[in-house]
């Protein structure tokens, strides 16, 4: 059953109207949002089996996507809950994981992200992507063949209504435009922190070593993640950032989030995909669990 996404001006701030009249503050939402998470995580062990949800072993490169569906993805797009796949914008075609606006009439902030089911910690993760066709009108000018990896995130479930992006690391991915250089895989911190070069590195973006893909190549980026010691983007093969240490932080929803959880330390979280206006295509999206 496919779920009704409101229109954008039906909500204030990102909060239901209803939930507003029952008196619940942001920190209330998220903790119960919290907990309803944690019951839940017992079920969705029990039906990895049947949503085809991949079992990585250590060590071993697994798939996250089948290349026929979306099964063990949930997504969740700006106005609307988690699941509504609005707009189709997440599709399978020719066994490659589309973000499509064709059935988009225009942008109107409809920012969304592709969740996998599982969190990870330690890991090595390998995606093929590419940017096609011309960017959605009323996409913002900074969005032009934009896209990213989201790791250590939050769950769709504890996202507001109106969030606009995950608390989360984003391995940001650009597209060459054909003037000049724009660089692949920078590190950008949606509701986070991290330590760069020994200290601690409030920027929202910091800019990788890598080249400048233009037109519609694929390219391969990989991120070794351990944990909260230590990260790595690579880009065909060629490290091009490395940080470490992850705190929540820089807005409200981050600070409660810490608060809910009981700190602002990042170990673990989930992955997703982006979808920000410019289409883009994914053919493979691998995994390998490492030892802690």
């Amino acid at each position: 059953m496919r779920l009704t996404c409101p229109e954008i001006s039906e909500s204030i701030d990102g909060v239901r109207p209803d939930v507003g009249k029952r008196g619940f503050s942001e920190t209330s939402r998220i903790a119960l949002a919290f907990k309803w998470a944690m019951k839940t995580i017992t079920i969705m062990a029990a039906m990895v089996a049947m949503a085809g949800v991949a079992v990585a072993e250590e060590g071993k490169w697994e798939t996250l996507f089948n290349g026929k569906d979306l099964a063990g993805w949930t997504p969740k797009i700006r106005g609307c809950e988690a699941g509504d796949n609005f707009q189709n914008t997440f599709r399978v075609k020719d066994g490659i994981l589309k973000v499509d606006y064709s059935d988009y009439k225009v942008w109107d902030n409809r920012f969304g992200h592709l969740f996998y089911a599982k969190k990870y910690s330690h890991y090595r993760l390998r995606v093929e992507y590419r940017f096609v066709g011309e960017q959605l009108t009323g996409g913002p000018g900074w969005a032009l063949r934009n896209s990213g990896i989201m790791i250590h995130s939050e769950s769709p479930q504890m996202m507001e209504l109106g969030q606009e992006f995950p608390a989360s690391l984003e391995v940001q991915l650009l597209g060459g435009t054909g003037q000049g250089e724009r660089t692949t895989a920078n590190l950008c911190t949606p509701g986070t922190h991290v330590e760069y070069a020994g200290k601690l590195d409030t920027r929202h973006c910091i800019t990788a070593k890598s080249k400048t893909f233009n037109g519609e190549q694929w390219v391969t980026v990989e991120v070794e993640v351990h944990g909260h010691d230590l990260i790595k983007h690579f880009v065909n093969g060629e490290e091009v950032i490395t940080y470490g240490k992850p705190v929540l932080g820089g807005d409200a929803h981050a600070d409660t989030l810490a608060k809910v959880a009981g700190t602002k330390r990042i170990s673990e979280g989930y992955i997703c995909l982006q979808s920000e206006s410019h289409p883009v295509e994914f053919r493979k999206v691998e995994i390998q669990v490492l030892k802690p």
